[in-house]
């Protein structure tokens, strides 16, 4: 490889670590509320230490049997430690669960953020499963930084420094030969665990998103399936994406069933060495019941020093995970994706029309071109024109002229070249000097499939508007066609199904103007909304959705078929 390959990917790796990085930053709690989970894990294993040592020396000690004052001391310290290690770890794991949850709840709706300007063609080339895998498992298993890598890695460091520190106190070299052993220990468990976990990290990872697309095309695609008879072609795929998750999980736990051993192997071998090293002879300065503290310690470091190999497995799988979220969160957008601007200009106060002149445009389109993600030609070029309150603009052309790719950038989820004004209250702005969401506060879009929520007919509703209230919603629906048909259904509170699946698609098409009129947006932008319906029905869809538009709203309809006749419009092919 060139020199300049190299430089090359040394920058792609470092550019990636970055991002990684950046993804683990946002899912560590900061502040006092991850001081005080270290802090109380901390106080529970040296809890747990304390008690371990602390029973073997009043056991040997009551063995001499002295006087009882002299074993008060130890007493209380047992029962102090044995409450204070449940006590401990009771709050450590509550203060480290709840800062990890609302650090978690936090990322969550960073990590939406960043996909929302990525959907229109960022990441188009990811699979569903993938894209829902990195969304819903990776970004819950981050929330495994702070408190099974990072809390662990701190608490079980500090509790093993002070306790060798003590044995050393004691022994020298004792504390010498826990050191060391500690040490073989961590590298030996470390060692093992990558080599055989490592692999069945990474097959774990794509086994899932390979089952949670396959669960994901069983149940969109049910109806197709069924008709073809593909449903045991299907109920395959779920099966043997099932056995992969199962061989990696089975592989990671024989690896930490392995480290499990190693390390309570190491801890025996520790134990037999103090007991060879330390055996108290006579006129030796070390006494028989500190000499049973000084052996019995290692089972007790030894268990919280186990933590460490596991964190390192819990790290590599966290890393893992924030890689693929990075991958779809913090990969730099391409060209063709509008980004806000970092200062949005001043405007007039209110963006109403009502007290502007009929006859100045809404939208100014001047020489437009737009391009998809990655494309070399624009999908569209050379595009103009205007648009007044009260009327309508019907844009046809063949199939995959471009048309909703031209609806896309007039709502700002694709950028644009060329020149394209919005009026904002007494002025007039570039649209791309607005943020995105501004401007689709100005300018509504109802696709050609309108997503609707599996939820009732209200919810559908004010979706758009959550201040609306139930007689407003009514009216909206009697003003879109669809009143009796609602009351019909039950009302309000009639369910829509999945994605519309109780309704036809001209109930859905007409749902989704009503959502458009509620949010009260000066343009809306009607994308199809006609398809898959035969074309008488088709003729009165388009006029009753026309009609149902305030007057002093602007439409911009978007179609490939004839327009039925009464409707008055402007017109431009692509």
């Amino acid at each position: 490889m060139s020199g300049a390959g190299i430089d090359s990917a040394t920058a792609e790796a470092s550019a990636r670590g970055a991002a990684v990085r950046a993804v683990l930053r946002r899912a560590v709690p900061t502040g006092r509320r991850a001081a005080l989970g270290i802090a109380l894990g901390v106080l529970a294993d040296a809890s747990a230490v304390g008690l371990l040592a602390l029973s073997m020396w009043l056991i040997v000690r009551a063995g001499e049997q002295p006087p009882i004052l002299h074993l008060t001391f130890a007493i209380v310290g047992v029962r102090a430690f044995a409450i204070g290690r449940a006590a401990f770890r009771y709050a450590e794991r509550l203060a480290g669960h709840d800062a990890a949850l609302r650090q978690l709840a936090a990322l969550r709706a960073q990590t939406f953020a960043a996909l929302i300007p990525r959907v229109p063609g960022a990441i188009e080339s990811h699979r569903r499963g993938d894209v829902l895998a990195a969304f819903v498992d990776d970004v819950d298993r981050l929330q495994d930084e702070p408190l099974r890598v990072r809390q662990p890695l701190i608490v079980s460091t500090v509790v093993v420094g002070l306790s060798v520190l003590l044995l050393a106190l004691v022994s020298p070299l004792g504390g010498l030969i826990l050191a060391l052993a500690l040490a073989g220990t961590g590298w030996l468990s470390a060692w093992l665990s990558r080599r055989i976990a490592a692999e069945s990290d990474r097959s774990l990872a794509q086994a899932q998103a390979e089952l949670t697309d396959a669960l994901l095309e069983r149940v969109a695609a049910a109806e197709v399936l069924a008709a073809f008879g593909a449903l045991e072609r299907q109920r395959a795929r779920i099966a043997a994406a099932e056995r992969r998750v199962v061989r990696a999980q089975l592989r990671r736990t024989r690896a930490a069933g392995l480290v499990g051993a190693l390390i309570g192997l190491g801890s025996g071998i520790v134990t037999v060495l103090l007991m060879l090293v330390l055996a108290p002879e006579p006129g030796s300065g070390l006494s028989a019941p500190v000499f049973a503290a000084a052996v019995v310690v290692p089972a007790a470091v030894f268990e919280v020093f186990a933590q460490v190999p596991a964190a390192l497995v819990a790290r590599r799988t966290v890393v893992a995970s924030a890689a693929r979220v990075a991958g779809l969160t913090e990969a730099p957008l391409p060209a063709e994706i509008p980004v806000d601007p970092r200062r949005s200009p001043e405007l007039t106060a209110g963006t109403g029309l009502s007290d502007q002149p009929g006859d100045r445009p809404l939208l100014e389109v001047r020489d437009l071109a737009v391009r998809h993600p990655g494309a070399a030609e624009p999908a569209v070029a050379g595009v103009s024109f205007a648009l007044s309150p009260g009327r309508t603009l019907v844009i046809t052309g063949e199939s995959g002229a471009g048309k909703s790719t031209l609806a896309l950038a007039l709502v700002r989820l694709l950028d644009y070249s060329g020149s394209y004004r919005v009026r904002i209250g007494r002025g007039t702005c570039e649209a791309r000097e607005l943020p995105g969401e501004h401007l689709r506060r100005l300018v509504g879009l109802c696709e050609q499939r309108p997503h609707l929520f599996d939820a009732d007919l209200r919810q559908n509703l004010k979706f758009a508007r959550e201040d609306a209230d139930d007689s407003a919603l009514d009216a909206v629906l009697e003003r879109v066609g669809l009143g009796d048909w609602s009351r019909e259904r039950g009302g309000l509170d009639s369910p829509v199904g999945e994605r519309g699946a109780l309704i036809s698609g001209g109930q859905a098409q007409r749902i989704a103007l009503a959502r458009a009129i509620l949010a009260d947006f000066p343009v809306v932008i009607l994308d199809e909304p006609t398809a898959g319906v035969d074309r008488e029905l088709a003729d009165r869809l388009l006029l009753d959705l026309l009609g149902a538009v305030p007057d002093d709203r602007a439409v911009i309809l978007i179609t490939h078929t004839g327009l039925p006749e009464g409707i008055v419009s402007d017109r431009l092919r692509l």
